[in-house]
């Protein structure tokens, strides 16, 4: 598909969509008229899609959408390669176990670019990775990170080019066992993709429609730096609040006074997101609030697991780039600075024992 013109970035929550069959071009302003671009231009041919990655995040929507009929190839590690030739990759924690035979390549079989790339790492493997993926991106090629926060988006933007790296956001919780399996820790999961500039163009919506009836919620977003802000402050919220506190929210709200932490620890997030120009909507800061002080709740966030496990975190990308954003925005967040330098502590010690 050829390269579409420029337009002001779209300000409203609607679209209208524009059509020119010579240049094989459609520009859609409009959520609700899409369908009509969809109808009228179908893809050449159903994307292909690599998916970087196959651990809790990028192994499940994977998955589901090799189980919908997707063409998708997993880019492992040997060790994970062999684990999933050895046993499949595996979904489990509702209903029956689901087993998906994966198509899979190491980094040095990677020889031709594809059409979506699907990047789901942590951030703190993002710099190795990009020298693996790399012979997958070409001139056309799509990439949609999963990772928290945003400063990846200028990592990506420097070595790709900002017109081929969207915007994402994803919501699953889901976690690998021992054996490499999948665990969804819960029935949800959704995917937003979007551009970064606003201009929600064709091949766009072809990468929407190749991800969508997959089993999990997808929608485009035309604002989707706003949508990775807001994640960005329930992650840091969730992530400093059990982290510091090592328990559970309900074990949290349990303790005297300790209903009061977490709302504290979102207002210190949310004013930073303000300040970056995202003020996050009432009704998500009433959603996290009653997450975040609900009695007996055994919610937990991803951080804290990795800390039970003794696992690396990605403090740095989450809690620590937040809080220095803060500061250039002259916001104070104690309660943020606090946790940082709580599992800046932990990152420490985990790292002496584990190479002495």
């Amino acid at each position: 598909m050829r390269g579409l013109p420029q337009r002001a970035p779209l300000r409203s929550g609607r679209f209208n969509a524009f059509q020119d069959k010579a240049e094989g071009v459609c520009i859609i302003d409009s959520l609700a008229s899409m369908e009509a671009c969809s109808t009228n231009m179908e893809m050449d041919e159903p994307m292909r899609v690599l998916v970087v990655g196959a651990g809790a995040t990028g192994g499940y929507f994977g998955a589901r959408l090799a189980l919908a009929g997707r063409d998708v190839t997993f880019l492992v590690r040997q060790r994970r390669a062999e684990n999933l030739r050895a046993r499949g990759l595996r979904i489990t924690g509702h209903g029956d176990a689901e087993v998906v035979t994966p198509a899979l390549v190491t980094a040095d079989e990677l020889t031709d670019p594809t059409d979506l790339v699907l990047l789901a790492v942590k951030a703190t493997a993002l710099s190795a990775v990009l020298d693996d993926m790399a012979q997958a991106v070409g001139p056309d090629t799509l990439i949609v990170p999963f990772l928290n926060g945003i400063a990846h988006l200028d990592k990506l933007n420097d070595r790709f080019g900002a017109r081929n790296v969207l915007g994402g956001v994803v919501m699953v919780a889901t976690q690998l066992n021992d054996a490499g399996d999948i665990i969804q820790l819960a029935p949800f999961a959704s995917l937003q993709i979007g551009p970064q500039d606003g201009h929600v163009t064709a091949r766009i919506q072809d990468a929407h429609d190749t991800l969508a009836g997959a089993g999990f919620d997808t929608a485009i977003s035309e604002d989707i730096l706003a949508a990775m802000w807001h994640k960005w402050v329930f992650i840091s919220t969730v992530g400093a609040l059990t982290c510091l506190t090592r328990g559970t929210v309900g074990d949290i709200v349990a303790a005297p006074e300790g209903e009061k932490l977490g709302p504290a620890i979102l207002a210190e997030a949310a004013a930073v997101s303000a300040a970056a120009g995202y003020p996050v909507p009432q009704t998500e800061l009433d959603s996290t609030t009653h997450t975040i002080t609900e009695p007996t709740s055994a919610f937990a966030s991803s951080m804290f697991r990795d800390v039970s496990d003794r696992h690396h975190t990605e403090v740095e990308h989450v809690l620590a780039d937040l809080a220095a954003r803060a500061r250039t925005f002259q916001v104070s967040t104690p309660l943020l600075d606090l946790a940082t330098l709580h599992l800046r502590v932990y990152e420490d010690r985990l790292a002496k024992d584990t190479h002495p």
